[in-house]
């Protein structure tokens, strides 16, 4: 971490569960219930609400979108950089209009898309946005040159049109 950002939580290392995957798993979900199903955070004056389905294992596809990577849903394979981070997608969301946050709109697949780039961490956090409200899609990290590039420019771009969000 480049500069302390005070409102960022800690990581949440596997080690400290004693490389159990199953205790690690389950604290992971009790800090994404706690952030996310026990309180709703809000963006821009918009619940921020998850895409539950499908439920795996009695978790909600949001959550698996935070600590895994895979193209397919089945196929999805947890990713311990995603999950050392379960504890900043809300925060970030929280604080999208202070720096280091970098905020902007895109649309993918014909879907308007927010994104909060932390990028001195390398942290993307990906929300969908929808009549009144926003859905948590996905986060992850950026570690890939052209990835920060594309990212770099859309930012840019989004910052000289000024777009009503």
């Amino acid at each position: 971490m480049t500069e302390k950002i005070e409102w960022l939580p800690p990581l949440v290392l596997f080690e400290k569960y004693g490389g159990d995957w199953d205790q690690y798993l389950e604290a992971l979900y009790k800090f994404f219930k706690e952030d996310f199903i026990d309180s709703v955070p809000m963006l821009a004056g918009m619940k921020v609400v998850l895409k539950r389905h499908p439920i795996e294992k009695g978790k909600e596809a949001t959550f698996w979108h935070l600590i895994s990577e895979g193209k397919s849903e089945k196929d999805r394979l947890p990713d311990l950089r995603r999950c050392e981070r379960i504890r900043w997608p809300r925060p970030m969301i929280e604080h999208y209009d202070q720096a280091p946050i970098k905020f902007w709109v895109n649309e993918r697949e014909g879907d308007k898309r927010i994104c909060l780039w932390f990028e001195l961490e390398e942290y993307l956090v990906i929300l969908a946005k929808r009549s009144g409200y926003v859905i948590l899609w996905t986060a992850y990290l950026v570690t890939k040159t052209h990835t920060k590039m594309k990212l770099e420019k859309e930012y840019e771009a989004y910052k000289k049109l000024k777009p009503p969000f």
